[in-house]
């Protein structure tokens, strides 16, 4: 069974940065594509940004130019940078696989970040 725990996240002022870390077992980080979602408090997940095996990623609109997803091979790590942090962006954020069945299937138990005004 996979595993993906995430650290970094905590309270920042508004225009403040964070980044994100994901460490993931082997068997979901060599073969799979990683991402980034979260939940802000009465809303829906919204998927963030992903990274392919390969290293091509991509993000939404809402935080492109802000943060930046990245992957280290070597260690099984995922991260996702976060800059110029708005209100807004407050929301538990998780680092998720995309499984065999070509879903967001892996989920880890998410980190909140509070962004204050």
């Amino acid at each position: 069974q996979g595993q993906l725990v995430e650290s970094g996240g905590g309270l920042v002022q508004a225009g403040g940065s964070l980044r994100l870390s994901c460490a993931a077992s082997g068997s979901i980080f060599s073969f799979n594509a990683m991402g980034w979602h979260r939940q802000a408090p009465g809303k829906q997940r919204e998927f963030l940004c992903a990274i392919t095996s390969g290293g091509s990623s991509n993000c939404v609109d809402s935080v492109k130019g802000r943060f930046t997803i990245s992957r280290d091979n070597a260690n099984y790590r995922v991260y996702l940078q976060m800059n110029n942090l708005k209100p807004e962006d407050t929301a538990v954020y998780y680092c998720t696989a995309v499984s065999h069945f070509g879903e967001w299937d892996y989920w880890g138990q998410g980190t909140q970040v509070t962004v204050s005004p």
